[in-house]
């Protein structure tokens, strides 16, 4: 027997289609559904990659006798963070509202049948521990509460929602100080381990990304440290590639083990950005990056292609081992033993050292995660990642979500264009085409653009600001790397598409088309990823440029007005935003972001992979044959074989030669 979400396209969802849960999908009718029979609406949020979210299905929604208790006193509704974010967004303010700024997946939230939420939380254990309730407490003290004391309820319930929707963004009237910005930034740095804050440390794709615009030496230290900390650490998958999406100590030495497709599409293009941001002489630490960047891409090439040609949503934490038995990472562990098996005594002792795998181990039971120590030999540490790699192919695999998302791809294409063209390598440029064309083909509908897919059908939601811009990104740097003009019209179409869809009446962007909730989702945090207003931000710059509209820029600049005071108040937390400052304040110093022409019919020649390794933040490098069109007047009266730089409105000396590139670039004007 199924219940209702066995038809879903979300794999998360599809993963309670055989409870005995009567789980709905968020929907009018759910939602009448409540009101009808005048119960509260059991409302749980989570991922199909989300290890807790697989705890608590399991020790809870499995169960018959609980099933039957929510089923008589609830409407339950089962929501995918990643299909509908806008909801999650919602629901999880209300849920750090409600919990001292505490949340986290899964969500677990009981609404009225309006949807007001009137309690919230997160994990729910099967039995009491202390401090914590068990589920069945709460769902017998919700349902009792919603029969003897209903007014008292809708009641608080109006009043949480009063005070979440009556919140002010802040305002700043002024730039912030990116002097002091750094300074905040530099005061949360780990001088030990690399990286922001304690534990759990996240990557931080977006802040290292600011940090090596300027590239001055106290930045780039700050960046280079961090990101050649992560690619050693146990954070890193250092045999199959990609990173798992956090480390649970500061030392990056023990992941939460689920990967993610959005932080290693960005992870890739940052790693990328850091190698060219690292000078020829320290050859060691740009080696690492280059390893890194193709161990990204060699995972996504591998483990997350769907068959059309999206790359899907994630691969979960958890596996079995040899006796079926789940456990959280042990697909990636290792221990002294098992390197010797899969590899003979010499070179398993020789793994043992350079990943630091011991007797006691660094996770549960004398396994160890894989640690990069010291400089190895490259060549030889390949083939020894090889071998293991096939030997871990023959244990259980972790499951596959297999969701196709809009935003997560669009970062994923824009990430590996720029890595072909800055590694010379053509594979990646095809790769990211591919998934554009998916994205053509199955998530652009009647003008508007589909957040999510699966096998090939699109959903109806329509994306939010994150998508709309991070595809339209990435379809600019798809008509600058192969001179088609047709993405840029894609692009172009999409941001003002977006203007539409999402403005804001403060200039900003909302993150989602209104959901008809109590409130319109609309962060302004740069976490892991962009928010939706900088995602547009970066969007409406690269179309404006690229198309010569300058009214797109203007654009930009009002929406970036919105982000100050995020960057001025928390600049760890702002980091596309802070980015976007760094860019601005060097554009005031006379660098602004170049448009570099490269005529020519070889989109991977030596003019052009210079310019794509020597550009400064915020540029585009255009390459298309003489007497191209669709691209304005960058290719009027143009000639093969030169290379041209503008800067606003002034335009250097074409030259012929790559070595004479760099001249051009960085001029100020």
């Amino acid at each position: 027997m199924v219940n209702r979400l066995a038809e879903s396209s979300s794999d998360y969802l599809r993963q309670h289609a055989h409870q005995s849960v009567d789980w709905w999908e968020w929907s009018d009718a759910a939602l009448a559904e409540a009101a009808g029979r005048d119960v509260p609406i059991l409302l749980s949020v989570g991922y199909a990659s989300c290890h807790w979210c697989h705890v608590m299905s399991h020790e809870s929604f499995d169960d018959h006798s609980v099933a039957a208790y929510i089923n008589e006193h609830f409407v339950p509704i089962k929501v995918d963070r990643q299909q509908r974010p806008d909801l999650d967004a919602v629901f999880m303010t209300a849920t750090q509202a409600m919990n001292n700024g505490n949340g986290g997946w899964p969500m677990t939230a009981f609404l009225t049948p309006q949807g007001r939420p009137f309690f919230t939380g997160t994990y729910f254990p099967p039995e009491p521990q202390p401090g914590m309730p068990s589920f069945r407490q709460v769902l017998e003290a919700a349902a009792d509460g919603w029969r003897t004391r209903k007014d008292k309820i809708v009641m608080s319930a109006d009043y949480v929602v009063e005070l979440l929707t009556g919140r002010v963004e802040p305002v700043a009237d002024a730039a912030p100080d990116l002097r002091a910005a750094v300074d905040a930034v530099e005061a949360d740095f780990d001088l030990i381990h690399g990286g922001f804050g304690t534990s759990p440390k996240f990557p931080a794709p977006t802040l290292i990304d600011a940090l090596l615009v300027k590239g001055d030496p106290r930045t780039l230290e700050l960046a280079q440290r961090t990101l050649e900390s992560m690619a050693r650490g146990g954070i890193y998958d250092q045999v199959g590639g990609g990173f798992h999406r956090y480390a649970v100590d500061p030392g990056w030495v023990v992941p939460h083990f689920e990967k993610m497709l959005y932080d290693n599409a960005l992870l890739l293009g940052t790693y990328v950005r850091g190698w060219r941001r690292t000078a020829d002489h320290d050859s060691g630490l740009r080696a690492l990056f280059e390893r890194t960047a193709y161990g990204i891409v060699e995972w996504l090439e591998r483990e997350m292609v769907g068959e059309e040609g999206g790359f899907v949503a994630g691969l979960d934490a958890d596996s079995c081992d040899i006796r079926g038995a789940v456990h959280e990472g042990i697909f990636y562990l290792w221990n002294p033993e098992l390197l010797d098996d899969s590899l003979g005594a010499e070179d398993g002792a020789w793994a043992a050292e350079v990943f630091h795998v011991t007797r006691g181990g660094t996770f549960e039971d004398g396994l160890s995660t894989l640690q990069l120590r010291g400089r190895p030999d490259f060549v030889r540490l390949e083939d020894m990642c090889g071998r293991l790699l096939a030997e871990r192919e023959t244990r259980f695999r972790p499951a596959t979500d297999n969701l196709v998302v809009a935003a997560w791809n669009g970062w994923t294409i824009s990430s590996l264009v720029q890595g072909a063209l800055v590694f010379d390598e053509p594979a990646w440029l095809e790769l990211a085409l591919r998934a554009a064309m998916y994205l053509v083909d199955v998530h652009l509908t009647d003008g508007d653009l589909r957040r999510t897919s699966r096998d090939g059908v699109a959903d109806t939601h329509v994306g939010g600001a994150e998508d709309f811009g991070a595809v339209a990104e990435a379809f600019v740097a798809l008509a600058a790397a192969t001179g088609d003009p047709a993405w840029l019209r894609r692009a172009e179409a999409l941001v003002d598409r977006a203007v539409e869809l999402f403005g804001h009446e403060d200039g900003g962007f909302y993150d989602a088309v209104d959901a008809g909730l109590f409130d319109r989702a609309r962060s302004l945090t740069d976490n892991v990823t962009p928010s939706g207003t900088s995602a547009m931000i970066a969007a409406l710059r690269a179309v404006g440029l690229l198309s010569e509209r300058p009214e797109l820029v203007a654009r930009a600049d009002l929406a970036a007005r919105t982000k100050w005071a995020g960057v001025a108040e928390h600049p760890r937390f702002a980091g596309a935003a802070l980015a976007d400052l760094m860019i601005s304040d060097e554009a005031r110093r006379g660098l602004k972001p170049a448009v570099a022409v490269v005529v020519s019919d070889d989109p991977f020649g030596e003019l052009t992979r210079a310019a794509w390794r020597l550009a400064p933040a915020g540029s585009i490098v255009l390459t298309a044959p003489e007497g191209a069109e669709g691209f304005g007047s960058y290719l009027e009266s143009r000639v093969d074989g030169l290379a041209y730089v503008c800067r606003g409105t002034v335009c250097f000396d074409p030259v012929s030669d790559y070595a004479e590139l760099k001249t051009p670039l960085w001029s100020r004007v």
